[in-house]
């Protein structure tokens, strides 16, 4: 980071999921991304966060135990896979969760990771470290965790109460970084200006696909739908772009390569408390959701674009070389 961010795992594979590329493609290695968030993150520190501002940035910067298989479209137990562990077990009773770690790996201020860094981190998660997050959103998704042990510098054992088979399910998540047992959960905050960027160091052969990723922080969409037009990003976003939008792209980049967002993008709902009467009657309630006319209402919507159809996107291959076929939900030029 240009910022100074503290320590952070050296093999973060940067975005792997941003985009697939077609085999039958060329590819270009390298450059730098340039895209634009609607918010500034409020820190630096994914496991204190709960805004895809913070943590959907931060995501490309840490490292997980393990995680889902960026290549295969929904997740599973089956799609988890290694990343700073290299395999993990269970004890016969399904109380124990092991996981031998990756060796040789250091942080960007050179230490090096141990078993002792997952330790700390969940000891923060479970506060059960003097040590203290500002705000602990993710607590509650260990409420069957008892304590994670360490088995030598590379090894760790998840003690659970009770069986959950679940459970590394919760490991895979983006949001179950590792976080570095020598910096303060306080040192680990940052906040960076109106423009940051990531740069990735990384000891795996062939990652990152890219040397970095460039942030710019607009929160207007059309302000930002005109900076993509002009050339200053490479990608919009589902949620960012509507119908009228798109079409508006479509006519002064007839390069871009834009699709709609057939499930996803923004949620539109009816709202009511179903505490207050007459609302707390379930009967009410369907006949108000019966009442519209679901249609006409997603014509409206999405311009007549196909059913339940929500939000767009446009990308572009500027910096990125050749690279290839645009992902579910998403477009390059």
């Amino acid at each position: 980071m240009k910022r100074d961010l503290g320590a952070f795992a050296v093999v973060a594979p940067l975005l792997v999921a941003l985009f697939t590329a077609h085999a039958a493609l060329a590819q270009k290695q390298g450059g730098i991304l340039k895209m634009y968030t609607p918010d500034s993150p409020a820190s630096m520190s994914i496991l204190e966060e709960g805004t895809v501002f913070a943590q959907g940035p931060m995501m490309g910067v840490f490292n997980n135990l393990v995680m889902f298989d960026q290549q295969v479209k929904q997740n599973s137990l089956q799609s988890i896979v290694p990343d700073l562990a290299t395999g993990w077990s269970w004890n016969e009773d399904g109380t124990a969760l092991t996981l031998p770690l990756r060796q040789g790996v250091k942080w960007h201020d050179g230490k090096p990771f141990t078993a002792r860094d997952v330790e700390c981190t969940w000891d923060l998660i479970l506060e059960k470290s003097s040590d203290r997050f500002r705000i602990n959103p993710y607590k509650s998704w260990y409420r069957n965790l008892d304590r994670v042990g360490t088995n030598g510098d590379y090894e760790v054992t998840f003690h659970l109460k009770r069986p959950q088979p679940a459970f590394p399910m919760l490991l895979a998540d983006g949001h179950s970084a590792i976080y570095p047992c020598h910096v303060s959960a306080r040192d680990m905050c940052g906040h960076p200006g109106s423009r940051w960027r990531a740069t990735v160091i990384t000891g795996k052969p062939g990652r990152p696909y890219l040397d970095g990723i460039e942030y710019a922080i607009i929160r207007d969409r059309s302000t930002a739908t005109l900076a993509f037009i002009s050339g200053k990003f490479d990608m919009t976003f589902p949620n960012d772009l509507t119908v009228p939008l798109q079409k508006n792209i479509e006519s002064q980049m007839p390069d871009a390569l834009c699709e709609l967002a057939p499930q996803g993008g923004q949620n539109r709902n009816l709202l009511v408390n179903r505490d207050k009467p007459p609302f707390d009657s379930p009967e009410l309630r369907r006949a108000m959701a019966l009442s519209f006319d679901r249609k006409a209402f997603i014509d409206i919507l999405s311009d007549r674009a196909g059913r339940d159809r929500r939000g767009a996107a446009a990308r572009t291959r500027r910096d990125l070389g050749d690279a290839a076929r645009p992902a579910e939900n998403t477009a390059w030029l």
